[in-house]
């Protein structure tokens, strides 16, 4: 072979190392921005889902339409009497609960003079629980409705008609829209088109949820749930069973040389005792 072949095949063999030399060291670049894109590329994702989380973090929750007057953490609770009455009742209720129904029928009509002698101030939680066990719309129907009766200045009334008229719990007559605004009717003012769009509309239903969710987060697990300046009372206080004189007797000793509450200093001043007839009256079941 002669010189000038031997350096032609050394020349192409050394082309040839070259190209896959060059080749490899290509494949190498290439393989480390690859590697590198997905490192930036991961680290850019969880720069966008940590500016994601931390403005989530920074942004206030989402604004609940409440009715008027209502008070409390994110106004979730309906006030009835006298702000600045020496003792507080707090009941937790839900529109179908039979128990509810039974407790309100024997003891609203104390609680309602207790508060009218500016003797308690009640705070209701109206929660709509029963929803999810028994087929039906009417604890959150009516939930909404007790709302729009508090929007409308109203819910003593209303709540007072609401459960003197309450249906069984497994009928669903609550979650007829329709029922809710005729047991308006016989209460004066609250029988207007705006009560009945709210009603209709639906419009208090996220402050409803957000009242089931508080009540969920609570110790409390059955409606009603009353308790007396923070004390459990139903269906008894200590050794002595809840009855309406033994109710009285405790608030009085509880309030016993404070001076009375001021009327309508909640905001709301108790409406007129509604005259409407007791539609349905159910005997008293178990609680919710």
């Amino acid at each position: 072979m002669s010189e000038k072949n031997r350096d032609g095949k050394r020349t192409a063999r050394e082309r040839m190392q070259e190209e896959r030399a060059a080749q490899e060291a290509k494949a190498r670049r290439n393989k480390k921005l690859i590697v590198g894109g997905s490192v930036l590329a991961v680290i850019a994702v969880a720069a966008v889902v940590g500016v994601m989380v931390q403005n989530n973090r920074s942004k206030p929750e989402t604004p609940v339409a409440a009715p008027a007057g209502t008070i409390g953490d994110k106004n979730l609770v309906i006030p009835v009497g006298s702000a600045n009455a020496p003792s507080t009742l707090t009941v937790y209720e839900d529109p179908r609960c039979p128990a509810c129904g039974a407790f309100e029928r024997e003891f609203g009509p104390t609680i309602d003079q207790l508060e009218d002698q500016g003797k308690l101030y009640v705070n209701y939680h109206i929660v709509s629980f029963i929803d999810r066990a028994v087929p039906g719309k009417g604890s959150r129907y009516g939930a909404n409705a007790l709302g729009c009766a508090q929007d409308a200045g109203h819910f003593r009334d209303y709540h007072d008609v609401l459960y003197r008229n309450q249906p069984d719990e497994t009928n669903d007559a609550f979650g007829n829209k329709a029922t809710l605004i005729a047991l308006a009717k016989p209460i004066p003012g609250l029988d207007t088109p705006a009560f009945q769009a709210c009603v209709n509309d639906n419009e208090f239903s996220g402050w409803v949820s957000a009242v089931q969710q508080d009540f969920d987060k609570s110790n409390f697990k059955s409606t009603p749930t009353v308790l007396l300046n923070g004390e459990p009372v139903y269906p008894k206080m200590g050794t002595e069973e809840i009855t309406p004189a033994n109710l009285v007797k405790w608030v009085d000793a509880a309030n016993q040389g404070k001076p009375l509450g001021t009327p309508g200093t909640n905001g709301q001043s108790p409406a007129p005792t509604s005259t409407a007839s007791e539609t349905n009256n159910p005997s008293p079941g178990s609680g919710g």
